[in-house]
């Protein structure tokens, strides 16, 4: 069984946990989501891993008790070949780990580049990245958490209206810097990048967790029956 980590640091993890089973129905593959909240949780059984959305400053200081984010990077240093999908902040970290590591991504990123809260956006985006389609027959449902949260019911007027685009949803993004792009653009908002891929470290500058289009996390746990070993 493969096991996806999620960092459960700041943003919609419980939604990131629904769209992981819909998206593990959709393409045949059994997994297990471990919440990972400190760094002795991370362990060479991690086949693939997320990293969430919410303020890169606050998710940095809100694992230093317990290591989380220095575990994160050790983990991705030891296995370059598991995939990882950032998004948001996630991508922002993968961007910018800090403590004088080396970036994960070939991009350097703004963060908040799009403005404040009240700015915040839903667009259709153009997919370049090839993803596993899905398979399922049938949805899940919505089931509350052990903390008794059920994850949002989203729709999404980008998806009615433009069938053939994802739907993007923009929350205080951050923009990547398109002349330090030096990796393979996976997704964009016209002519855009906004989102990347640099080996199997998928970064996304919005929040796909936010929709019902589960296509990246069929890509992250496709990728993570190919690449883990």
């Amino acid at each position: 069984m493969l096991r996806i980590g999620l960092a459960m640091l700041q943003g919609a993890r419980h939604e990131h946990i629904e769209a992981l089973m819909h998206a593990s129905l959709e393409v045949g593959l059994e997994i297990e989501i471990v919440e990972l909240r400190k760094a002795v949780q991370i362990d060479s059984n991690i086949s693939a891993l997320i990293l969430p959305g919410g303020e890169s400053t606050a998710m940095r200081k809100a694992s230093q008790s317990e290591s989380l984010l220095g575990g994160i990077f050790d983990w991705m240093d030891k296995y370059p070949n598991r995939p990882v999908l950032g998004t948001c902040a996630g991508a922002i970290l993968l961007s910018n780990p800090g403590e004088e590591r080396k970036p994960y991504i070939s991009a350097k990123i703004s963060r908040n580049a799009w403005g404040r809260q009240r700015q915040s956006f839903e667009a259709p985006l153009d997919v370049l990245l090839d993803t596993p389609k899905s398979i399922a027959t049938e949805e899940l449902e919505l089931q509350r958490d052990h903390f008794n949260h059920k994850p949002l019911k989203m729709s999404h007027e980008a998806a009615s209206t433009n069938q053939e685009f994802y739907p993007g949803v923009f929350i205080r993004a951050p923009r990547f810097l398109p002349e330090s792009v030096n990796c393979t653009t996976a997704v964009t908002l016209e002519d855009e990048i906004v989102g990347i891929l640099d080996g199997v470290k998928l970064a996304l500058t919005f929040h796909p967790e936010l929709t019902l289009d589960r296509r990246f996390h069929r890509w992250l746990i496709v990728s993570a029956k190919k690449n883990y070993s």
